[in-house]
């Protein structure tokens, strides 16, 4: 059974992950994928970050020690992986080999006021000069623009309906031309802006987005929407190809759960990590 459109139609692989004796994922919100081809998995689960080869075999786990609650997860172009911690209100960065480099916010900590960074963030993106975007979203109505070094330059939002407001700023992913994606998701729909914060336009209409990834040789962006769906359409809001029907299903390659974590490796493959009740991790194979 193939799932989307041509071309952009996929195969589900099931069970394509294997975990040590003993280990279980709960919920994923997230999911990425390295230059090496190493899959990690971040779960709210004893053993928050997993690394998996291609093949699904185990390699590694990280951050038993300092993360806490899973949500987001960003790689950068040099294999730094950055973990976005929602209720202990911080980010940590680590180094392709685990090492603990830089830590956002104050671990257990919310900002003192309303609007300060951070209050249970959702997710962070780094642009093409190295400045640091996180999206401030549960308690916060906010997207935080940062130096690579951390430090804070500028933050916008506020809650509402309205362009540059959030009722839920999901997410925030960076294009090819430095345009800001913010997933305003109880909006159903995701917000751009220039890397200033100003508002330019957005996308409308879809099943309360999650999360995004860009194509990074096409201008395809991928959207895993919370109402058990996947789009795929190019970055001026064109669908090319979409599954999953708004509606759970028990059925391998449709969503039980939510979808909110997806990501692409070098091969186009697909991999789709699930929150709440039955939540799984998918592997979908471009045909």
């Amino acid at each position: 059974m193939t799932f989307g459109s041509a071309p952009y139609t996929y195969r589900v692989q099931e069970n394509w992950w294997t975990l040590p004796d003993g280990w279980t994922f709960g919920w994923i919100p997230a999911v990425a994928v390295d230059s090496q081809g190493r899959v990690f998995v971040y779960s709210r689960s004893e053993h928050p970050l997993v690394l998996f080869d291609r093949e699904g075999r185990f390699l590694d786990s990280w951050g038993e020690d300092v993360l806490k609650d899973a949500h987001g997860i960003f790689i950068d172009a040099d294999d730094n992986v950055y973990c976005t911690e929602r209720e202990t209100h911080c980010i940590f960065k680590f180094d392709r080999n685990g090492q603990l480099l830089m830590t956002l916010g104050t671990p257990g900590v919310p900002g003192a006021k309303d609007g300060d960074p951070f209050n249970k963030p959702t997710d962070l993106a780094v642009a093409s000069n190295g400045d640091l975007f996180v999206s401030d979203g549960y308690g916060n109505a906010r997207v935080h623009r940062y130096t690579s070094d951390g430090r804070l330059i500028k933050s916008w939002g506020s809650w509402g309906n309205g362009p540059g407001q959030f009722e839920l700023s999901h997410c925030v992913r960076i294009d090819r031309y430095d345009r800001v994606w913010v997933c305003d998701r109880t909006n159903d729909r995701i917000q751009l802006f220039d890397m200033d914060g100003n508002y330019l336009e957005e996308r409308a209409g879809l099943a309360k987005p999650d999360t995004i990834f860009f194509d990074p040789k096409e201008d395809v962006v991928y959207i895993a929407e919370l109402d058990q769906q996947i789009s795929i359409c190019t970055l001026d809001g064109k669908l090319l190809s979409q599954w999953g029907g708004r509606q759970r299903s028990e059925r391998p390659g449709e969503f039980v759960a939510c979808p909110h974590g997806i990501w692409m490796d070098a091969h186009g493959d697909l991999y789709v990590g699930e929150v709440q009740a039955d939540a799984r991790l998918q592997k979908f194979i471009r045909q």
